[in-house]
């Protein structure tokens, strides 16, 4: 028999005549088409993920990976979409920065993933934000964030700063009695933009006085705190109530914790506020010196809610470990991943403009007891909640807005930013319109975080 018959997937008949030659050969066709669409609809939905698991950020990022993983193990067990299972795509992009584009560019071109979960700095967002948006991406994004962007291949899961840092400020203006802020930030573009909004919203809708807000930065991994803490020490004992807002982001928040602890410094005297610690990095800090410090967040794992209660249960089972924490940004990736997969069955496929246009509000629910809704902006729905530091590493909840906020991509409280909002639905699709002009903005999300890059 002749070697290409032989190989054929399916019987051939033989025919002499040209009419039936013709016949056999569309039939071949028709066969080859349908065993190839049999085949398309076998392969697996890839699921990229795109987090740190070594470096500065494992800390905080390689939960989040987990995370994803679980999701897709849910998914999977429940059919997966649109009768396809999902597969996991994962890259270790090494709290590296240039590296997280480049472990981008391989999710997209050469893995040929359908969506990434991925990253937590701005500084590695920024990164990765030209790379989709020139190969037409998916990038769900857990964390909260400086805002100032709204790109159309990204959506920001995650708060936007009047979702975090302004509620937490007001909070410890109005409940607090605070008026000195020390803004203590790992010195990256999130801690830098968020304090300039903060500064501004402190002067302009406060008449905080400049002698009385204190900003400084450290790098990433910073390990010895002892002159700083000391300045806020001082900076606290001039009379006025004074607090910390901390925008420390990834392992150096461990040394910065415990030399507050070494000088003496809790709840009482001046309070932390923190945008970047939660759960998983509290489990490896002694706690019991921080009762009564505080952190600002769009979910705690003490929240008192049934869906919360199966969450946490769920990750207990998928890590086998009895003491694992959640956190936020794990929460945020909960509603991401089910957004998304509302979006393809709402869509019926996992084609990136079809899901870009699909998941404009859609709605799903949050741990917390309500709903999160996805903005024309690309931004979701979220309550605030201001939680206690306890002694066993859980937060208390003291506070919480009364209900859902919609996050806002730019600041009111910056000159360039005031006059922008973003809206991705047609005719409009822009992320930057200005409505004092009338004009979309002329460089794209990615121009500007290649400028940002560049500084």
């Amino acid at each position: 028999m002749n070697a290409s018959r032989r190989n054929m997937p399916f019987p051939v008949r033989i025919m002499s005549s040209p009419s039936c030659a013709v016949a056999a050969a569309l039939l071949a066709v028709a066969s080859y088409g349908a065993v190839g669409q049999a085949l398309a609809q076998e392969e697996p939905i890839k699921v990229g993920i795109l987090h740190s698991l070594s470096g500065t950020m494992a800390i905080s990022e390689s939960t989040l990976k987990d995370t994803v993983e679980m999701l897709i193990e849910q998914q999977n067990e429940q059919g997966g979409l649109l009768g396809r299972q999902l597969e996991a795509v994962v890259v270790d992009p090494a709290s590296n920065w240039p590296l997280f584009a480049e472990r981008a560019r391989e999710l997209l071109e050469q893995h040929e993933v359908d969506v990434v979960f991925g990253n937590w700095t701005s500084v590695s967002r920024k990164a990765v934000l030209p790379v989709f948006e020139e190969l037409n991406g998916l990038l769900f994004y857990p964390v909260q964030y400086e805002g100032e962007e709204s790109s159309e291949n990204v959506f920001y899961t995650g708060a936007a700063p009047n979702q975090q840092a302004i509620p937490a400020v007001e909070y410890l203006l109005n409940e607090v009695g605070v008026e000195r802020f020390a803004l203590l930030g790992t010195d990256y573009v999130y801690p830098r933009t968020t304090n300039r909004i903060l500064e501004a919203f402190l002067k302009e809708e406060h008449g905080i006085a400049d002698e009385d807000i204190m900003i400084n930065y450290t790098p990433f991994g910073h390990s010895d705190w002892q002159n700083i803490v000391a300045e806020v020490r001082r900076f606290g004992s001039e009379g006025k109530k004074t607090a910390v807002v901390s925008t420390i982001n990834g392992d150096a928040n461990v040394p910065f914790y415990r030399e507050l602890a070494n000088q003496g410094i809790d709840a009482a005297d001046i309070p932390v506020i923190a945008f970047s610690v939660g759960e998983q990095e509290l489990s490896g800090i002694d706690t019991g010196p921080l009762v009564g410090h505080l952190a600002a967040w769009n979910y705690f794992m003490s929240v008192d809610t049934d869906a919360n209660y199966d969450f946490i249960d769920a990750w207990i089972d998928y890590t086998g470990d009895e003491e694992a924490v959640t956190n936020d940004p794990m929460e945020a990736h909960y509603i991401g991943f089910n957004m998304w997969a509302e979006a393809v069955r709402k869509a019926g496929t996992t084609d990136v403009d079809a899901i870009k246009e699909a998941i404009i509000g859609v709605t799903v629910p949050n741990l917390t007891g309500g709903y999160a809704a996805m903005m024309p902006n690309h931004h979701i729905t979220k309550p605030v909640l201001i939680g206690e530091v306890q002694d066993n590493g859980q937060f208390d909840i003291v506070w919480q807005t009364p209900s859902t906020v919609a996050g806002d991509a730019w600041s009111d409280y910056l000159p360039g930013s005031r006059d922008l909002i973003a809206d991705w639905r047609k005719p409009m699709e822009c992320g930057n319109f200005n409505v004092a002009s009338g004009r979309c903005g002329g460089s794209t999300a990615a121009e500007e975080a290649e400028a940002v890059l560049a500084e």
